[in-house]
């Protein structure tokens, strides 16, 4: 059975952990899965958004407990995956689960039910927006097993809780519900029906001119110092203005009809 599905309608692909008899647990085979779920969506054809969730009632519950158990030898799961070399900052596989979701260039929208444990919230912090039930639990979950978040955690969770709210979670461990992820900072928005809304939230999106979009996502997602980043601000507008994509939405807009855009080659 494949451990990441992949099923795209109308420029929106559906990717789901297919492990659910695991809680989606993350095995070497999930490991390279999500890897390469990844790198096909970067250069996936008409593609517009993306949204990630799991099969079953968990989003994915962290490292599956044979790999706790291989620890205990010093060994390390993910280092065995075989997967082709990145150009791109996260080099270990762990850290590619995680950040190649970054990497696609359009919108990604975790929806998590459940459980989002240690590697699955990594990979869950990996998406540019994380829709959540109320009752969802959520954990930075390593200090239990005597480790750190090493799939880019460490780097993302300040940002988006700030660095005292992240060290607390990250020494304790501590399980927060989907309702105080939200209040932290580090879910979006509760939903009663996260994937249901993600994917709405994916075809409104699909519906929007996918140069803005991609733009959007470049600009928001980039690590860069200030003037670094208004000069790209300035660059991604100068090239939007007037571009048929963006012609097309003023003509739409006046014309009271839906736009028809051409997707990026």
């Amino acid at each position: 059975m494949e451990r990441v599905s992949i099923e795209i309608t109308h420029g929106v692909a559906d990717v789901r952990l297919n492990r659910p008899g695991k809680r989606n647990a993350l095995d070497p085979a999930m490991f390279a899965a999500l890897v390469r779920a990844g790198e096909r969506l970067k250069t996936e054809p008409g593609l517009r958004a993306v949204v990630l969730s799991g099969e079953g009632p968990d989003f994915c519950a962290g490292l599956d407990f044979a790999a706790f158990q291989a620890m205990r030898s010093g060994d390390r799961i993910s280092a065995d995956v075989d997967l082709p070399p990145t150009d791109g900052p996260a080099k270990a596989t762990g850290q590619r689960a995680a950040y190649v979701w970054t990497e696609v260039p359009v919108p990604v929208i975790a929806a998590i039910t459940g459980h989002a444990l240690g590697g699955g919230l990594q990979v869950a912090l990996g998406a540019d927006i994380r829709l959540v039930t109320a009752d969802a639990k959520l954990s930075v979950l390593e200090i239990k097993w005597g480790l750190i978040p090493d799939m880019t955690g460490t780097q993302v969770l300040p940002e988006l809780v700030g660095p005292d709210v992240a060290k607390e979670l990250t020494f304790t461990g501590r399980v927060v519900s989907g309702a105080e992820a939200v209040t932290l900072g580090l879910a979006t928005r509760v939903s009663p029906d996260p994937r249901s809304e993600a994917l709405d939230m994916a075809r409104a999106i699909a519906q929007r001119s996918p140069d803005a979009v991609r733009a959007a996502k470049r600009l928001l997602t980039a690590r860069v110092d200030r003037a670094t980043g208004l000069a790209a601000e300035q660059t991604e507008i100068t090239a939007l203005i007037g571009s048929p994509n963006q012609v097309e939405a003023v003509t739409a807009e006046f014309d009271k009809r839906a736009p028809r855009f051409t997707d990026p080659s």
